[in-house]
């Protein structure tokens, strides 16, 4: 939630997540002669096959190959693909795409991002991958022990191919917080194509109210217990105030207790433990909104659980998500008004960021990148009414437990002083926390409506852009109609455009085109001029 503008160029070509795009391509599973192919491995040999029988529409051909990346399954026995692309050996930024299959296995309709044909004249860079390092070094200054990783890739993520330099730098800023820019550069002529952050931040800046007397589920080891999560996977360990650019998978220290008792319960708390337990029960919950909601088993869907850093950094006052080391990063607050970020809303804030990077990969600035920031809100939101914790109760106020009272609303965004209300042609030029508000109105207008009203104790008042009157469908039916959009219809490069058509795709088939539920997408859209 970090609201560090970003650059004010043309946004919709200059980012991706770092794990958006793989290096290396994934071998296609060959079943052993004595077991059959799985659902999975079937869907993604008939999507592959179908690709290949309709080339020109996906614009695949020579030196290509598709890197499987997430299958979502239906009911009915439909099956919507999601591949990475290739482009002799390289990957290809913006080449993502989805197929659409039916029962059959029959090609019915596709999902493209931006790039059609990546390929290139030459794959060979004339600038060298150590000139690339020092260039992107050069261009992020302040980043405390910067460590600076070139990789080559093929980025299209304006549709027009360049051979290019992804390069990550990744260190230390103020207080210990994580730094880090990705700067691209054309691998041909040194020429700049753009920069975004490495990292998915979430801006701490409100008083943590912890979530109460509660469970938690831990393992015994000899002598006592640890914080594991037996059923879900997750580890939460301190991370003894590390700068956060020095975290990875393996650091921090597992907390351990001789009677399975943690914490004090008390804001600003000298018991380090408690911070763990609300980062630890929140993550929990979180995993059980995604799988008993969703159907979604973890982050990435294939039951691997991250790891949950508390007090990293000295003074940080956030919270992220980290792909590269697939785990949650929170600090003490700024040790007078703000503890720990670790509230509900927050943790499933960071963990819908490896949801998202998993599915969509949603390029991290201009449109897509509000959407990438809307929907760990949304998401995150979701989980407080899913948990319908007593003190944390549910609302529709990001970081709640904030001083002020809130870091984002949805019923109005622009009550913070920066984030959009409406789309406009200038959104995408907004940093990606700000352009999120139209994501972010649109979810509220669909789930409760325009106008005023008061839930759980809190009142809103919601203005439409077109001045219609909206008649909200509840948030739940809203998010299943937001999650199925992300997960089989949105890539890497859609914009507010496309994911108002992904929406609606989403709503027809959960719904039924024409249906209340369809019709209430689109005016939501309509109301926050989203045509």
């Amino acid at each position: 939630m970090s609201t560090t503008p970003l650059s004010r160029r043309p946004l919709a070509a200059v980012a991706v997540a770092v794990a958006a795009a793989l290096a290396l391509a994934i071998p296609t599973t060959t079943a052993s002669a004595s077991a059959a192919p799985g659902p999975r491995d079937t869907a993604i040999a008939q999507a592959r096959a179908n690709v290949a029988h309709n080339a020109e529409e996906f614009g695949f051909g020579p030196s290509q190959d598709l890197v499987p990346k997430d299958v979502v399954l239906d009911a009915d026995g439909a099956s919507h693909v999601r591949f990475d692309r290739t482009y002799q050996g390289l990957p290809v930024v913006g080449g993502d795409l989805v197929v659409h299959q039916d029962a059959r296995g029959r090609f019915r309709d596709s999902t493209r991002a931006a790039a059609h044909d990546p390929s290139v004249k030459s794959t060979v860079p004339v600038v060298p991958a150590q000139v690339s390092a020092a260039h992107a070094l050069a261009a992020v200054p302040g980043i405390q022990d910067a460590v600076s990783t070139p990789e080559l890739v093929i980025w299209a993520a304006d549709g027009t191919p360049h051979l290019a330099w992804r390069t990550t730098v990744e260190g230390s800023g103020d207080h210990g917080r994580p730094a880090g820019r990705v700067v691209v550069t054309d691998a041909i002529t040194d020429d700049p194509i753009g920069a975004y952050d490495a990292d998915y931040q979430a801006s701490g800046v409100g008083n943590s109210e912890y979530t109460g007397k509660i469970t938690i589920d831990t393992t015994p080891i000899s002598g006592g217990y640890t914080l594991t999560d037996p059923v879900r996977g997750h580890i939460t360990k301190d991370a003894n105030n590390v700068a956060a650019g020095s975290v990875n998978a393996g650091s921090g220290t597992p907390f351990t207790s001789t009677t399975n008792v943690w914490g004090d319960g008390k804001k600003f708390s000298t018991n380090r433990a408690t911070a763990a337990v609300d980062a630890h029960a929140n993550t929990a919950w979180t995993w059980d909104y995604y799988k008993n909601v969703h159907g979604r088993n973890g982050i990435r869907n294939d039951g691997k659980a991250a790891t949950v850093f508390v007090h990293v950094g000295t003074k940080w006052d956030n919270a992220s998500w980290t792909d590269t080391c697939f785990c949650m990063k929170t600090g003490d607050g700024n040790g007078t008004t703000d503890p720990e970020q670790v509230d509900l809303d927050t943790m499933g804030h960071e963990m819908t960021h490896g949801v998202t990077s998993a599915t969509a990969g949603l390029i991290y600035s201009g449109e897509s990148g509000g959407l990438n920031e809307s929907t760990s809100d949304i998401f995150g939101t979701m989980v407080e009414w899913y948990a319908n914790n007593p003190i944390d109760t549910p609302d529709y106020l990001f970081s709640d437990q904030s001083t002020p009272p809130w870091l984002r609303r949805f019923d109005k965004p622009s009550l913070d002083g920066g984030s959009a209300d409406c789309w406009s042609s200038g959104v995408g030029n907004l940093d990606v926390h700000y352009s999120s508000g139209v994501g972010n109105h649109w979810f509220y207008l669909a789930s409760e409506g325009s106008g005023s009203k008061t839930i759980n104790g809190v009142t809103y008042n919601s203005p439409t852009c077109n001045q219609s009157i909206v008649t909200g469908i509840g948030n739940q039916k809203v998010a299943r109609i937001w999650y199925r959009a992300l997960t089989v219809y949105m890539t890497s490069t859609t914009t507010y455009k496309g994911a108002r058509t992904a929406s609606l795709n989403a709503a027809r088939d959960l719904y039924g085109a024409g249906s209340t539920e369809y019709n209430a997408v689109a005016a939501a859209w309509s109301a926050v001029s989203v045509n």
